[in-house]
């Protein structure tokens, strides 16, 4: 399984996806520029020591992105089908945008498969990194990529 942030805007959240990424046993996609140096050291502080660890590749374009992707997953606040409704299987990414503003529409035109997180009708959105993990996990848990006990 892997996951996708484009253009992600707070290091600290980053650091705190690529610590649930290294648990979960996910690759980490950085699409676009982030809006932070990689070494931040808010970034490296939230990381511990599990952000190096985690397989991390930079792609400079949402299409040099999609070139080696395998089915995209978006996950936007304006998708009519809930995360426990869509079946996901091993080879996904989950991709997720930027905190200040998710993906552009010419992105989100690029991506038939897209998936909300349900929530209380008067809450506007999750915290990133709280919504990808809620996420990975699921597609973690329906694609049997760790086992109740906890091993891969």
């Amino acid at each position: 399984m892997d996951l996708a942030l484009y253009e992600p805007d707070i290091p600290q959240n980053t650091a705190a996806i690529l610590r649930t990424a290294f648990c979960l046993g996910a690759r980490v996609h950085i699409v676009g520029p982030a809006g932070f140096d990689l070494s931040d050291r808010a970034m490296r502080r939230a990381g511990l020591d599990y952000a190096p660890r985690v397989p991390l590749l930079r792609h400079p374009t949402f299409e040099a992105f999609q070139a080696v992707a395998g089915r995209i997953v978006l996950f936007t606040t304006r998708a009519t089908t809930p995360l426990t409704a869509f079946a996901f299987t091993a080879g996904d990414t989950l991709l997720f945008g930027r905190e200040s503003a998710g993906v552009p529409e010419a992105v989100h035109a690029l991506c038939p498969h897209t998936v909300r997180i349900p929530i209380v009708g008067d809450a506007r959105s999750l915290n990133l990194a709280v919504a990808v993990g809620i996420g990975l996990f699921e597609a973690v848990r329906q694609t049997g990529g760790i086992s109740p006990e906890g091993t891969p």
